[in-house]
């Protein structure tokens, strides 16, 4: 069955659409670039939700919901933002059988909406800071439409924030992108990521600084795995956003915003998947631990439902597979899925007082002790959990070169990441480099911090092919 996968050193892109749909993660809605997403991609999906969630709330957000409509002037007062996202604009002209008056814009993303209510709730000092975050769908028309990773509709947060100084508000956004993104990615998706800022002309319309996480996939190619943006005080001028200060003068607030969507996803399969399929690191899995009795008789399966009673005791996401087909059809089913850890059950285990518990990361299989087998799973699921960390760590750390120049970095750039001097670029390299599918994915210090200017001295640009 796993024959039925491409393998990735044959064809990546034909491996991951492949693994996509045969663990049954999402399939192509009926309009041209929409996305379906079925219940095994969407439990994904849920994981990454709730922990993030709990990330974003801990740093004094509050969720919100605002239209998925928006007038088409609100984009028009930011001249930079709305010439930035004019090629992937929706535009909505007729309704309820009539023309509209004005168009509306299927949201894209939510500055301008979001703006717009934040001077109308925003009037003095104490209203400040303001920390908005929304969990909802966007629209952007995709050419080249990918699921999870490029769609015209696809599922994020989105977070907002309107500070009374521009200090604040950086120091707010460097907790989310380090504090929520980082920590998630690193320690919930073990992958390893560039952090850094993006070059000028990469950086988010109408920001002043964009802030990136640039994971590394198993083909080499750079995925951007979330944004941060300081938005100064460009979209507080346009809306208005004000508030009095303690001395009675009005100021113009500072901005922010940064999000995370379902493109991580596709980051989490490319990352960590084989030929095989998934494998879902075990703090992001729906499913942690898949028990599946080898016989279906009564003995195996009483002796499975006490074992998979004893691990959600031990807090562990476990199921009982009592599907059918044949116990290796059924394996093969989980493997695909990339479930982290698989109990096997049989007679003559039991008979025996042990069952067979097997890594989906790296194939081994030992016979375990069913006393206590609970903890024992719990104990092992942390073990994987850093084993795959250090595994993606070492492929992004071995496949990134240091190279002295831009043909240097465009070869490097064709099986990895390049790393060179940012003072050797310029934008004749980006357009070199740009004019053979590659781009300078972010700028970092040498020490891997997020730099304060693109203008500091000694930084390095992370250059790579991307998705």
């Amino acid at each position: 069955m796993a024959a039925a996968l491409t393998p990735q050193g044959e064809d990546f892109p034909r491996w991951y659409q492949d693994v996509v749909a045969k663990a049954e993660m999402a399939d192509n809605g009926p309009a041209r670039g929409t996305m379906v997403i079925r219940p095994y991609g969407y439990a994904i999906w849920e994981r990454m939700v709730s922990e993030l969630d709990e990330r974003i709330k801990a740093t004094g957000a509050e969720n919100a919901y605002f239209p998925l409509f928006i007038p088409l002037s609100y984009l028009s007062r930011e001249a930079e933002h709305v010439e930035g996202f004019s090629p992937e604009l929706a535009v909505v002209t007729h309704g309820g059988g009539e023309e509209l008056a004005e168009p509306l814009v299927v949201r894209p993303t939510s500055e301008t909406v979001i703006g717009e209510f934040m001077a109308k709730w925003i009037q003095s000092h104490r209203d400040l800071p303001l920390r908005l975050n929304q969990w909802a769908n966007v629209v952007r028309w995709e050419m080249r439409p990918r699921l999870f990773l490029r769609s015209s509709e696809f599922l994020w947060q989105e977070g907002h924030t309107a500070h009374a100084t521009r200090e604040d508000a950086l120091n707010y956004l460097m907790t989310i992108h380090l504090n929520v993104y980082n920590d998630f990615l690193v320690n919930v998706l073990a992958a390893p990521t560039y952090l850094g800022m993006k070059s000028p002309r990469e950086r988010f319309a109408g920001a002043l600084n964009t802030y990136t996480a640039e994971g590394m996939m198993k083909d080499g190619k750079a995925l951007q795995m979330v944004t941060s943006h300081d938005l100064g005080q460009n979209f507080a001028r346009a809306f208005e956003i004000t508030y009095q200060s303690e001395d009675g003068a009005s100021e113009v607030c500072h901005t922010t915003s940064w999000g995370a969507s379902t493109r991580l996803v596709g980051g989490l399969i490319m990352t960590h998947g084989d030929d095989e399929g998934l494998v879902v690191p075990p703090r992001a899995a729906p499913t942690q631990v898949v028990v599946i009795p080898v016989r279906d008789d009564d003995a195996v399966l009483a002796a499975c439902e006490r074992l998979l009673e004893e691990l959600r005791r031990e807090g562990v996401r476990a199921r009982l597979d009592r599907g059918r087909g044949s116990f290796g059809r059924r394996v093969t089913d989980w493997e695909i899925k990339g479930v982290p850890l698989r109990i096997e059950v049989g007679p003559r285990d039991l008979a025996e007082g042990v069952v067979t518990l097997v890594r989906r990361d790296t194939g081994e299989k030992s016979a375990r002790s069913i006393q206590g087998l609970g903890a024992a799973a719990s104990d092992l699921l942390e073990v994987i959990q850093g084993d795959l960390l250090g595994a993606a760590t070492r492929r992004r750390d071995e496949a990134t070169i240091d190279v002295t120049g831009i043909e240097g970095a465009i070869e490097a750039a064709q099986g990895g990441f390049a790393r060179l001097p940012w003072s050797l670029v310029g934008e004749d390299g980006e357009d070199r480099l740009n004019a053979e599918a590659v781009s300078v994915r972010c700028l970092t210090r040498p020490d891997g911090s997020i730099p304060e200017s693109v203008h500091e001295e000694g930084l390095l640009a992370i250059v790579a092919r991307s998705y």
